[in-house]
């Protein structure tokens, strides 16, 4: 591997390699210190998506408690939406659930975009597909 010696973003980012030795299965595996560089943008993206989750499952919810014990005012439960629902009933039932589905978009598309950096390609590359060995043992 040559020395890269500038600091240029345009460079298109090596393939992760993987890991250098063959019996990986038998070494601990530490989450919060990932040995390739694909493993520790990849962890990156699942914690912010975890953060970006915890606040809109919970944040309705939150917010409803918070006002309930500390604020005087009835903003979650006195405003009304779509035909007469109150505010905590449309951010849980209608918000939340949109989110959750909205965040699974963004993940799927920041994961497209690591495969991508990293060289990762989920296409079938041997064109001879007749010789491939079937789940079972058996060929196709």
């Amino acid at each position: 591997m040559a020395d890269n010696t500038t600091h240029d973003s345009t460079d298109a980012a090596e393939t992760d390699g993987g890991v250098t030795t063959e019996a990986y299965l038998d070494k601990e595996i530490n989450i919060f210190k990932p040995a390739t560089p694909f493993m520790r943008d990849h962890l990156r993206v699942i914690w912010l998506s975890f953060a970006a989750w915890a606040i809109v499952v919970f944040g309705p919810t939150t917010a409803l408690l918070i006002e309930a014990e500390f604020l005087d005012s009835s903003v979650m439960t006195g405003t009304t939406v779509l035909g007469g629902f109150p505010l905590h009933f449309f951010l849980a039932a209608i918000v939340t659930p949109l989110g959750a589905l909205l965040l699974s978009v963004a993940y799927a598309m920041q994961r497209d975009r690591l495969d991508t950096k990293y060289g990762i390609s989920h296409d079938d590359d041997d064109p001879d597909s007749s010789s491939t060995v079937a789940a079972d043992g058996g060929e196709n």
